[in-house]
């Protein structure tokens, strides 16, 4: 099944939610935790989805390179502005999926344009 979600005006942690309850089937009648799911999300005018201003600064995104002292962090808003808006709610969606196998295959029905 495909879903297609126009992102005009939209606040992107709604947005967000929206896409990872559809990703994981939630929305249809055949919903099986275990499985993957068969729905598609497409998510068009994703440049006129709205990041509040004190989301931008407040969100902040870790990771570890593995050596001693080496925890790199970003905001929200230097991650739209390195790699756009986009990669921002694959990010913020990756996180709303559950932690298991099945994530990296729904991750991939997520289509941005």
């Amino acid at each position: 099944m495909e879903h297609i979600i126009d992102a005009t005006n939209k606040k992107i942690g709604r947005l967000a939610s929206e896409i990872a309850v559809i990703l994981q089937g939630k929305k249809s009648a055949k919903y099986e935790p275990r499985l993957e799911g068969d729905a598609k999300v497409i998510v068009k005018n994703i440049g006129k989805v709205e990041v509040g201003q004190k989301k931008e600064t407040q969100r902040i995104y870790y990771r570890h390179t593995t050596q001693i002292g080496h925890l790199k962090e970003q905001s929200l808003g230097m991650l739209i502005e390195k790699k756009g808006v986009g990669a921002a709610l694959k990010k913020m969606v990756m996180g709303m999926l559950p932690k298991n196998k099945l994530r990296i295959r729904r991750i991939k029905k997520l289509i941005i344009e």
